[in-house]
């Protein structure tokens, strides 16, 4: 007998599906919770994913379809949770992060995670959401603060580790364009830390974002004597540029050893 298309067993295996995993699972995994072996599990996830009651966020790995859902690739999880999963130990970072704390207004169209692994698609598609994977080792995870999304717990840069990684590698926040808003935004609102800064700043061992937040700071007339104090206290020697990511010359400051290679009066959407 079938019932909506599956039969009533294998409708009984996708509800015991549903009940035991809230986070994306392989064939193993279902063949320890429906008593199956190994073989004929796989050949049922593959069935399940073919007639859209399961949904292959990934080769061998599936998340259960809503029983009430009659199409495939609907992947009900939140994308944070089926990262975080598939990449872990990884975290929420960068642009996303941004875009948890209220920092930024820009749109950006995928999910920027860091992970220690070193995948090979750095760029994967999956459950309909782009991916962006930066591989930081494990020992560099710091600055993190859980949150909860469908009933699992994420790991996310706090508002001012977001900050430094995008000073550090301003690509992560979409730009310098992007970044300069992003921390104009942190200073006038309620997650203003200068001492984090500074300490997670030391910890990323990147001196390059002493310049870029000094930088910053001292051009949007903030008031932040201390820190700016203490970005110049920890300048790298040398030039950098304003935007390591984008080609070009131009104007030194010379107080910050900074190239303005972007100009950061020209506005941009971020499209990431």
């Amino acid at each position: 007998m079938e019932s909506g298309g599956i039969s009533q067993q294998n409708r009984r295996y996708v509800e015991e599906l549903h009940r035991g995993f809230s986070e994306p699972f392989t064939a193993e995994d279902a063949a320890l919770l429906l008593g199956l072996d190994l073989a004929r599990a796989r050949r049922l996830m593959r069935y399940l994913a073919d007639r859209g009651w399961l949904d292959r966020v990934r080769r061998g790995v599936y998340l259960p379809v809503p029983l009430d859902s009659h199409r495939s690739g609907m992947a009900h999880q939140d994308p944070w949770v089926v990262g975080s999963v598939l990449f872990e130990p990884a975290y929420v970072a960068g642009w996303s992060a941004a875009e948890h704390w209220d920092l930024t207004e820009q749109i950006f169209r995928s999910v920027l995670m860091a992970t220690a692994r070193r995948p090979r698609d750095r760029r994967p598609t999956i459950g309909g959401t782009r991916f962006v994977l930066h591989t930081v080792p494990l020992e560099k995870h710091h600055g993190l603060v859980p949150v909860w999304r469908d009933g699992t717990r994420v790991n996310i840069t706090d508002p001012s580790k977001t900050i430094v990684d995008v000073l550090a590698v301003p690509t992560w926040g979409g730009g310098i364009r992007s970044v300069a808003e992003i921390v104009d935004e942190y200073f006038h609102g309620d997650h203003r830390d200068e001492q984090k800064l500074i300490e997670y700043g030391d910890l990323v061992g990147n001196r390059a974002v002493f310049k870029r937040l000094g930088y910053l700071v001292e051009r949007a007339g903030l008031d932040a004597p201390d820190l700016i104090d203490a970005c110049r206290a920890r300048r790298s020697k040398g030039v950098s540029d304003l935007d390591p990511s984008v080609e070009g010359g131009g104007s030194i400051v010379t107080d910050w050893g900074l190239r303005l290679n972007v100009d950061l009066d020209r506005s941009g959407l971020a499209t990431s």
